[in-house]
């Protein structure tokens, strides 16, 4: 049989499950805090390999590359701007071997994290710069040989036109997601259903928008809600964190279980998410679980936020309807006036 494009895959299957966790595994396998992880695609591809690997081996459809802080901003910060297109490939390559290798369809997704600057007009990054930045290292992913360009954890809508913008001139599907955690917004302020609005204003339409990241799987769950309610039409992903962070013993431990991101994976599906994965501290363990999960599951009931704060943990006020930040605004605007 012919192998199905990743746009047709979203468009006829019922759910596409996305890999886990980049960062948080390689520290496991050795990364040291502060080295930039995209350089192993050179130092050490066997175990960049070896964890794409594993998320295949535990079901996933779609692994994204090791190129989270692939573009020349990011890089700068190692004085490795001057790598993008080297990088990139190498990273690509390295998924696309394992995707090739997996005997069914695996999708590569080239994934495109922030620059770390702030865009014009509140920081001094002008809109053409980021999207010659984001332009130069999908046109890379791609000849590297990736199926989808991913944009994820962005949390400003200037950055998220320019980095659109700029995957744009690859020619290949998009999807792009936020990271919303802070009180059920992005660290920039847009809501999940600003976000819905914001996407279905892009000129260049991703096939696929949701949110990564974030404060554990409920919250996330919540925010899918919030998008699906904005954006009905939309393919929309759900790839949350595995439960909250806390520090022990001089590192960082995910509190979620693989029955909890389990659980997670049919909610976010009953919540209206098509492509369903993990994002910091999601194993392949964690993985395997969750597609246990969705195998053979009939899509139920949109959830209450009630049942996703007794199944996944609590969720923000905002998650509830309760915008204290827009309360808070009005009752400056009375006294005002």
């Amino acid at each position: 049989m012919p192998r199905q494009s990743f746009t047709e895959a979203l468009a006829t299957r019922p759910w596409l499950l996305a890999d886990g966790a980049t960062g948080t595994n390689y520290f496991q396998m050795g990364l040291v805090s502060g080295d930039a992880p995209e350089m192993w695609n050179f130092e050490h591809p066997e175990r960049v390999r070896s964890l794409h690997r594993r998320f295949i081996e535990a079901g996933a459809d779609i692994v994204l590359t090791n190129t989270f802080g692939g573009n020349r901003h990011r890089l700068k910060l190692h004085n490795e701007q001057g790598r993008v297109r080297e990088i990139n490939i190498a990273a690509a390559k390295n998924a696309r071997a394992e995707a090739d290798a997996a005997g069914r369809d695996v999708y590569v997704g080239g994934s495109m994290g922030p620059t770390g600057e702030i865009f014009m007009p509140v920081g001094t990054l002008p809109h053409e710069e980021g999207v010659t930045a984001f332009a130069e290292q999908a046109h890379a992913l791609k000849e590297g040989g990736v199926d989808v360009l991913w944009i994820e954890t962005m949390s400003s809508e200037e950055e998220l036109r320019a980095a659109v913008e700029g995957a744009s001139e690859a020619g290949l599907p998009i999807v792009t997601t936020m990271s919303f955690d802070t009180n059920g917004r992005t660290m920039m302020g847009i809501t999940p259903t600003a976000f819905g609005a914001l996407t279905a204003s892009l000129p260049h339409q991703p096939v696929a928008i949701g949110a990564n990241c974030g404060v554990g799987a409920s919250e996330l769950v919540a925010t899918v809600m919030g998008i699906t309610a904005a954006r009905p039409d939309a393919h929309v992903v759900a790839k949350g964190n595995c439960g909250i962070p806390q520090y022990h013993d001089g590192h960082i431990h995910y509190t979620g279980t693989p029955e909890l991101m389990a659980d997670y994976a049919r909610i976010a599906l009953d919540a209206g998410a098509k492509i369903i994965g993990g994002c910091c501290g999601t194993s392949p363990e964690h993985l395997a679980a969750m597609r246990k999960s969705l195998e053979g599951y009939q899509k139920g009931a949109r959830p209450t936020i009630e049942l996703i704060e007794q199944k996944l943990g609590p969720v923000s006020e905002l998650a509830k309807g309760v915008d204290k930040a827009a309360e808070g605004a009005s009752r400056r605007e009375r006294r005002r006036g």
